[in-house]
């Protein structure tokens, strides 16, 4: 059922932000049984944090992308992890909402119903009367082991057709979970390999990747929202680039939390904050984290106008939405390294945070779509009058 009386994006900030203590508790039981904690899920269902991307007739918010910025940034001053999980939802619940809709009327049974997913094709496909057979395996599904559904795209192949990948919901019980996680950041986010063996998709239960990446799917009833008329990447770049200005924030309030409490080891500085380089170090880190709010915020105001107009997307745009987050991301974790540098020995004990924010923004900036080289590289070939040399765009 539509709602006009929706929370807006500072009330979705707001209750970000009350949550900060929640998750900062729960941090180190994440990382150490590496997934976010039951209570920490609660916390953020009870705040309404997975409903940002549900279309609004299955009790969800539709929300604009500079709000989902805005939201994942503030949880990430809480935990890292979290607000990764947080943030990754939101792609494949936007992915869902191009289904038809009584595909639709079943994955969003619950108002907080967790689609979790992925977008490399790792899996393969077969014709199958009614439907395809899909045998794979898919690596880094973050928030598998709290969701109902995942996403998975396969390459179906069948007789006298181009090899052709294809998106499909499939219940993530259907799915043998594979405990692969053992990392040096994010740990906390139990991004565990699934695998489909034989598994039946129904025929209603996938379509051509092609046109989740264009953003054009087969519902009819999400065909006037604009949210949902956008290219996949732009999309995805914008849901997930918060977690990094996020991260860095945190890092900044770590550091300055401690500064008055430390001095410099074997210099006459009783205390970090008379020291010249620390004034230097602290403004460097926050014009970085300015920068980063920059392109993260432009990133999201392209996707939201577009929206808004519903307007075709040029390819320009499109690449200067994966270089937006490439800079957010680089600027992001180049804060967050100076802090880190900045923080003495005693900054590597686990109960000091610096230590968990700095490898879970390496970990995040070496995602593949995330990456500032390969972001930078991509809009630098652009620049050159070259096409894309990829798809994910």
């Amino acid at each position: 059922m539509l709602s006009n009386d929706l929370p807006g994006r500072a009330e979705l900030v707001r209750r970000a932000s009350e949550l900060v203590p929640t998750l900062q508790k729960f941090s180190t039981w994440n990382e150490e049984n590496r997934r976010v904690h039951d209570d920490a899920v609660a916390a953020l269902a009870g705040a309404g944090i997975f409903r940002l991307r549900t279309p609004q007739r299955y009790g969800g918010y539709e929300c604009d992308t500079r709000t989902l910025v805005d939201v994942a940034a503030e949880l990430a001053r809480g935990d890292g992890s979290t607000a990764w999980t947080a943030s990754v939802y939101w792609i494949p619940t936007w992915m869902a909402s191009h289904f038809p809709d009584h595909v639709q009327d079943t994955v969003f049974a619950g108002p907080d119903s967790l689609i979790c997913g992925t977008l490399s094709p790792s899996a393969m496909a077969a014709p199958a009367e009614g439907g395809i057979v899909v045998n794979g395996k898919w690596g880094f599904i973050t928030g598998a082991l709290h969701s109902r559904w995942q996403a998975i795209i396969a390459v179906l192949v069948a007789p006298e057709a181009e090899p052709m990948p294809v998106l499909a919901l499939v219940p993530t019980g259907d799915l043998q979970i594979v405990d692969d996680w053992h990392t040096a950041g994010l740990k906390g986010t139990g991004s565990v390999s699934t695998v489909a063996q034989d598994l039946f998709v129904p025929q209603d239960r996938f379509l051509p990747l092609g046109a989740i990446l264009q953003g054009q799917g087969a519902s009819h009833a999400n065909r006037s929202s604009g949210i949902y008329q956008a290219p996949l990447l732009p999309v995805a770049s914008a849901s997930s680039v918060g977690v990094a200005l996020g991260l860095a924030r945190a890092a900044l309030d770590a550091f300055t939390r401690r500064l008055g409490d430390r001095k410099i080891t074997y210099t006459n500085y009783t205390s970090q904050r008379e020291a010249p380089i620390t004034h230097l170090q602290l403004a460097d880190a926050a014009m970085r984290i300015d920068e980063a709010q920059f392109h993260a915020h432009r990133l999201a105001a392209l996707v939201d106008r577009k929206a808004a107009e519903q307007a075709p997307w040029t390819i320009h745009e499109r690449v200067l939405a994966r270089a937006d987050m490439g800079a957010a991301v680089q600027r992001s974790r180049e804060a967050v390294e100076t802090l880190a540098n900045a923080s003495g020995g005693s900054s590597i004990y686990l109960d000091v945070p610096i230590q968990r924010i700095q490898r879970d923004i390496q970990a995040l900036s070496l995602h593949a779509l995330m990456h500032p080289n390969t972001n930078t590289e991509l809009y630098g070939r652009l620049l050159s009058g070259l096409e894309p040399n990829t798809l994910y765009v």
